[in-house]
């Protein structure tokens, strides 16, 4: 506050890149794959929550997926 700094903040616009990232995707121009970390079945959600907070296992991203039998890292 005494060095008179200042901090400016703001979102992305979803809206405006959401239709043309989900084409580029479906072309197969953009592969967003790698950021998945894990695949787990839906069951998971809190521990992956947990290991995801933590910033264990290396852990970026989580799918769950519903009627996934037992645990699977991507």
């Amino acid at each position: 506050m005494n060095k008179g700094l200042t901090i400016r903040t703001g979102q992305t616009h979803v809206n405006r890149w959401t239709d043309d990232l989900l084409n580029r995707v479906l072309e197969n121009q953009i592969d967003p794959s790698f950021v998945i970390t894990h695949t787990e079945p839906l069951e998971s959600g809190p521990q992956m929550y947990k290991t995801f907070r933590d910033k264990q296992d290396g852990c970026i991203k989580v799918v769950l997926k519903p009627g996934m039998n037992g645990g699977l890292h991507a």
